[in-house]
């Protein structure tokens, strides 16, 4: 799978590079303070990170002063196994070299199915945060030459947490696994049996 630079021109569709704010420490902590399992693990929101000064900073310039959460995705991965959006956008904070793999909402079909050879991968060097538009498709990052990742996770505030109620209705409604949270996954990505199985195509390996 071509993976391409998010300094690149084709990512300009997806997000953009977050310039202007020191992510040293916040990177420092996720490296030092976070686990890397072999599988992956994700935690919306970790007080260690939450307590850094750099979340006023970006809460309040890259959130308009809208309230956030720091988590992390970590672990090992090469697989898309689903795609899932959001209401706004989130930033990924690469404490190590992540890749990951981004679509458009908008090529989502009326009947909520999406062909994943519309999907691009793109490299985060370390160091690094990305914002990822509310309109991108994305999921896990995977780690490069399947090694481990850690990315910092920024999200409006209570995303990602568990639902008050099932969303079994018609449409778009179908699509809501957690709070702020639309996902379409794949036949083979080991996902929740009760999440709406629409990625047709292959369950890209950033491998091959």
């Amino acid at each position: 799978m071509l993976i391409q630079k998010v300094t690149d021109e084709s990512f300009r569709k997806y997000g953009q590079v977050v310039k202007g704010i020191d992510f040293t420490q916040l990177c420092q902590v996720l490296n030092e303070q976070t686990p890397l399992p072999q599988d992956v693990a994700y935690e919306p929101s970790v007080d260690v990170l939450e307590a850094l000064p750099v979340k006023d900073e970006i809460q309040t310039r890259c959130w308009g002063e809208m309230p956030i959460q720091i988590g992390y995705c970590n672990g090992h991965n090469v697989l898309l196994n689903a795609a899932e959006y959001h209401r706004n956008s989130e930033i990924n904070v690469a404490a190590t070299d992540a890749v990951l793999i981004l679509g458009m909402q908008q090529d989502i079909t009326d009947d909520f199915t999406y062909d994943t050879s519309r999907m691009e991968a793109f490299l985060v060097p370390a160091g690094t945060a990305v914002e990822i538009y509310a309109t991108t498709l994305h999921y896990a990052p995977c780690g490069p030459e399947n090694k481990g990742f850690k990315v910092g996770i920024i999200l409006s505030k209570g995303t990602n947490y568990p639902l008050e109620k099932k969303h079994e209705g018609s449409g778009e409604d179908r699509l809501i696994t957690a709070v702020n949270k639309w996902l379409i996954a794949h036949p083979e990505g080991g996902q929740d049996p009760a999440a709406h199985v629409g990625l047709i195509g292959k369950n890209l390996n950033i491998l091959e």
